[in-house]
């Protein structure tokens, strides 16, 4: 891993912020997802999975809270078994994110869905990142990924996008007076700054093409017989056709 998700940043006020907007989309998404096994994989301290309907859950990671102790690049399970994976902030926190996007289609069902969430280098959170990056402190020690790179990845893996979303608007300020200051900003990023929340949601659903063979034609079609014309008879002279008419010569 490039480094561990501090579970206590979650308890300050800018966790807590964050922490909020997440579960209110993760609320949402995974509501409407239907099947019978679903996978939480990294921060097993936060019930991303609490508003599933999904009879049988299961969370994933390395803490000791994890049901389930593996690594997001070596997910423990069968191929095509699982109908939802949610990934909260695990790409950008491993080695090789790409393998984990694998690993999820792997496991996922055909027509099963993935949602992840991410932080965005292309917001406010993105410029405090570059700025405290060497300080070596959660969030600002991951290694945040664009989203259309993020989108690519998908869609080589045959992982169709299918919703996303934004949220966490305001300035990173680790004060909740000053957070609740910056709290127009929520609706108004919504509006006018769609693309500049500090952390984005993607859902994709994993499509598995079918084939459809088109047989060559083997039974030859008899060839229909040819419809005659019946002739006109042919009247040699002038004799003939008086007597053809009946006429008298």
């Amino acid at each position: 891993m490039v480094s561990k998700i501090d579970n206590v940043w979650f308890d300050s006020s800018l966790g807590s912020y964050l922490l909020s907007r997440e579960l209110v989309y993760f609320d949402r998404a995974v509501a409407d997802v239907f099947g019978f096994y679903a996978v939480q994989v990294g921060l097993p301290s936060i019930a991303f999975l609490r508003n599933s309907r999904i009879p049988q859950r299961v969370c994933c990671g390395h803490e000791p809270e994890a049901q389930v102790r593996a690594d997001a690049m070596f997910l423990p399970f069968e191929s095509q078994s699982i109908d939802l994976v949610v990934l909260p902030h695990v790409l950008e926190f491993s080695d090789n994110p790409h393998q984990v996007l694998r690993e999820v289609e792997r496991i996922l069902r055909p027509e099963g869905r993935m949602i992840l969430s991410g932080f965005n280098p292309r917001s406010l959170w993105g410029i405090v990142r570059a700025l405290k990056a060497g300080d070596g402190l959660f969030p600002w020690n991951g290694n945040f990924l664009n989203l259309p790179r993020v989108k690519d990845w998908l869609e080589l893996l045959g992982l169709e996008f299918a919703a996303g979303s934004m949220c966490c608007y305001r300035p990173p300020i680790n004060r909740e007076s000053w957070l609740r200051r910056f709290r127009f900003m929520e609706p108004a990023g919504d509006r006018w700054w769609a693309m500049g929340g500090g952390v984005y949601f993607i859902q994709a659903i994993k499509r598995v093409h079918g084939m459809r063979l088109i047989m060559p034609t083997w039974k030859e079609q008899t060839a229909a017989a040819p419809v005659l014309a019946p002739a006109a008879r042919k009247i040699v002279n002038l004799r003939q056709y008086r007597v053809h008419r009946g006429k008298p010569l």
